[in-house]
């Protein structure tokens, strides 16, 4: 037991801590806002796709895609989608709490955070499995964030998904993916001098991004936190991954397959929620608190579940 703690501790401390070290930067003063901001567009705009284009570049295509798997993913992504919109009903009445209170519970920062964990939990070859699963669940994302956030605020006039495909299609992260499978396909070798640069910039990928949320953690706002933050947060982190690990497990996942799935599912609410509720007139700052306590409450949530994982011998 004393060993996976220890096994456990060294994959989910740098990731959290690198986080921490971006909030006590920005509360002395070494970085501020504008850092925050002008990084984080660098990472979902340049750093994130090239380490995604070189992981899925080098890698076997045919071992990496697994389809059953990705329906597994939207399968449960899906009805849980469905039954929390449905069991929220009866609870909370303002269409603009709904929406965001939906969106925090099953919307994942799995590029970030769940990259990050699973580099150090399964070193950087299964990023290219995890590239190919962000590449299929972004558009998902997208697609059932709109939806939730103007049906229940009855704005069906807005609800048009032209923007939603212009947005997945040019969406940098899935470009990486599209502009990679051939190289992986064809077997393609990429020049020396174009690895060593993409090396160079995914390296920077995933500490920046990281420095970025904690950067952008406002603690005092805890406090401010309503009983719907906390509990979409509970969802996410605790409820959907209890359950959706525990049916893949039953479907026979195991190994390498089941721990990215069960990253996916457990990592904090994505911060791109809070963006999408500021732009669609929903309540920002719920969507704020649930990024906040669900990115907190992960540093244990992740950690208790690798930990039984671990510990049953699953992953």
């Amino acid at each position: 037991m004393i060993e996976n703690i220890l096994f456990t501790a060294n994959i989910v401390s740098p990731v959290f801590l690198i986080i921490a070290l971006g909030y006590v930067s920005k509360k002395s003063g070494i970085i501020n806002e504008n850092f925050v901001d002008v990084t984080s567009k660098f990472v979902f705009s340049v750093s994130l796709p090239t380490l995604i284009f070189m992981q899925i570049s080098e890698m076997d295509l045919n071992k990496a895609i697994n389809f059953p798997q990705i329906i597994f993913i939207y399968t449960g992504t899906i009805a849980t989608f469905i039954l929390i919109w449905l069991g929220s009903i009866p609870f909370i009445k303002d269409g603009r709490d709904r929406s965001v209170f939906i969106q925090g519970a099953f919307r994942s920062n799995f590029a970030i955070v769940g990259f990050a964990i699973i580099s150090n939990l399964f070193g950087s070859s299964a990023l290219g499995k995890a590239a190919i699963i962000l590449a299929f669940i972004l558009p998902l994302y997208n697609i059932l964030a709109v939806i939730v956030l103007t049906v229940p605020m009855r704005h069906t006039n807005q609800l048009s998904f032209y923007p939603v495909m212009k947005e997945i299609i040019l969406n940098p992260l899935i470009l990486a993916v599209i502009f990679g499978i051939p190289f992986s396909y064809f077997s393609i070798n990429l020049p020396s001098i174009v690895i060593t640069t993409g090396n160079y910039l995914s390296e920077l990928a995933l500490p920046l991004a990281l420095i970025g949320i904690g950067g952008s953690l406002n603690l005092e706002q805890i406090k401010k936190a309503s009983a719907l933050a906390f509990t979409s947060s509970l969802i996410k982190l605790i409820v959907i991954p209890l359950i959706l690990t525990t049916i893949a497990y039953g479907f026979g996942y195991t190994g390498v397959d089941l721990g990215i799935m069960f990253i996916l599912f457990a990592s904090p609410t994505a911060i791109v929620s809070f963006i999408m509720a500021e732009a669609m007139g929903a309540n920002s700052k719920l969507a704020g608190n649930i990024i906040l306590i669900s990115t907190l409450g992960s540093v244990f949530t992740i950690a208790t579940g690798i930990l039984i994982l671990k510990s049953l011998g699953l992953i």
